[in-house]
């Protein structure tokens, strides 16, 4: 028989268990949530009434007005590459930094951070960005590896840059706003492209013949019409990032907020539409596909919420969470110690997870820890999402690699690539990307100013220096030199001292 004592682990290990059978997410922990919360019941650990809580967690959950942020941030995505937007930008890029080496790396990892800012999903960004961009690579030359691993990483770049939805996610469920999270990312999200881009220009200095510059015939705008259309591609976008989250303060320099995350997201469904019809893509299918697109992503949210406050509920109550407490509070190390534990699971446990499984189930268990180990909460949510990048990277299971291997076998059967790409390249070429990331979470660790250098900084108030004076009024003084003075006499003062001072400060009153 088990004790309560005990419990918690054989529960996680229960979770870990429940997930490799790959039934849906939300199902097994829910699943398993009841038949544990039953089994504590029989076993008297806690009594019958604390499952009927579960109805009242549910409500409180849908009632969070901060979730209606997600549908918002996802329909904007959804508009926005579905509208031509990265074909337009992926152009006018590639042929800007045409001429140098990698130039047509440089043109889609910086297509890839301004779509991020903006769409906030990685599916669509990466089957855009290839469709368009992996055939042209291919027609020059480009290295195979370093084209579909610029591809799928510059693709995954939405996962950090605001407006990411797991960052919404994150502030939800560590208790803080998604303003300070948005500005906390912006840090990693811009150092994280400086290490694309080296590697890309370190690649042109030592093996130029993997990313060669595009002929002068292939360059079919210049001057003043190429710079139009790049301009005519990134003003609206930049116009949009500010207007989205600048009104919800998640923009460096910005300490106040006008609108809350759902308005702004709903500000943002309006901006996207505004940018489709400037594109001339607007329609009532692609309005269509961005609702339906929006419907079941938000639907697959909800339900994992709900499954993961089932199972964490019981979690809880059977004392899992002090379980966890002390198994990771004790970690040599301190602060680091525990930063590195924590990243080292989460990179293994995202072999298998989603990164919203990964944000509801795993982070209400180690949030509290961080907090208690004095770890700034907006830098450890930061921090995980930097390392969850790498769940749509690592081979063999990262689904920005499936999204390339799919986008890639389309392309040969129509003829749009001369040659298939084989799964090897595809996988070889994803792991210098993961590794950059990894970079970046070891930095993030080691240098935490990376994202709180854009955080408000708090005011520091010394509560020992404090001092409160109380003016006496002005009639009750006759002159600069006249003062009142309470004090409390010494063991050594008679009797006869106290009562002159009391007689004394009686006349001076009765004198006003």
């Amino acid at each position: 028989m088990f004790q309560m004592e005990n419990f918690p682990p054989y529960m996680f290990g229960g979770l870990i268990l429940v997930m490799l059978i790959g039934f849906p997410v939300a199902f097994s922990l829910a699943s398993l949530g009841l038949a544990c919360g039953f089994y504590a019941i029989q076993m008297g650990w806690f009594p019958s009434s604390f499952m009927a809580n579960l109805p009242l967690n549910v409500f409180g959950i849908l009632a969070n007005d901060l979730l209606l942020a997600i549908p918002f941030f996802t329909f904007m995505g959804a508009i926005l590459e579905k509208c031509g937007l990265a074909e337009d930008m992926l152009d006018s890029m590639g042929q800007l930094f045409g001429p140098v080496k990698g130039g047509l790396g440089y043109s889609v990892i910086i297509v890839g951070f301004i779509l991020g800012a903006i769409t906030g999903t990685v599916a669509g960004q990466v089957i855009a960005m290839a469709l368009i961009s992996l055939p042209v690579m291919m027609r020059y030359g480009y290295n195979m590896r370093y084209a579909t691993g610029v591809l799928a990483a510059s693709g995954t770049i939405t996962q950090l840059v605001p407006p990411s939805l797991v960052l919404i996610v994150m502030a939800d469920q560590l208790g803080r706003s998604v303003g300070d999270m948005y500005k906390g990312a912006w840090g990693p999200s811009i150092l994280q492209v400086l290490i694309f881009v080296l590697y890309t220009f370190l690649l042109g200095v030592f093996k130029p013949s993997h990313v060669p510059g595009v002929p002068e015939s292939a360059r079919t705008l210049k001057g003043s019409k190429l710079w139009f259309k790049c301009l005519r591609g990134i003003i609206p976008s930049a116009l949009l990032i500010f207007a989205v989250l600048g009104s919800m303060g998640g923009l460096p320099g910005m300490d106040s907020a006008i609108a809350t995350p759902t308005e702004a997201g709903a500000m943002g469904c309006m901006g996207a539409l505004f940018l489709a019809a400037i594109h001339g893509r607007i329609s009532l299918a692609l309005i269509w596909d961005a609702m339906h697109s929006t419907m079941r992503l938000t639907a697959m949210v909800v339900f994992i919420l709900l499954g993961s406050r089932v199972f964490s509920m019981v979690f809880q109550g059977v004392e899992g969470g002090r379980w966890v407490e002390e198994m990771l509070s004790n970690l040599p190390g301190g602060q680091v110690g525990f930063l590195i534990v924590v990243n080292i699971f989460i990179f293994f446990l995202a072999f298998f997870l989603d990164f919203f499984e990964i944000a509801f189930i795993i982070l209400p268990l180690l949030g509290p820890v961080a907090n208690k180990l004095g770890i700034d909460l907006v830098w450890f949510g930061v921090l995980l999402c930097v390392n969850m990048q790498t769940s749509f990277m690592h081979p063999p299971f990262g689904f920005a690699l499936f999204y390339l291997r799919g986008i890639a076998d389309t392309l040969f059967k129509e003829a749009r690539i001369s040659r298939p790409v084989l799964s090897r390249d595809i996988y070889l070429g994803a792991l210098p990307w993961v590794l950059m990331q990894l970079l970046l979470v070891i930095i993030v660790i080691f240098v935490p100013q990376t994202v709180t250098v854009f955080l408000t900084k708090e005011v520091a108030v010394d509560l020992d220096s404090v001092k409160i004076e109380m003016p006496m009024p002005s009639e009750a003084i006759d002159s600069p030199t006249d003062s009142l003075t309470l004090s409390t006499p010494s063991s050594s003062q008679d009797k006869s001292n106290i009562d002159e001072e009391q007689k004394r400060m009686n006349e001076l009153f009765n004198k006003k």
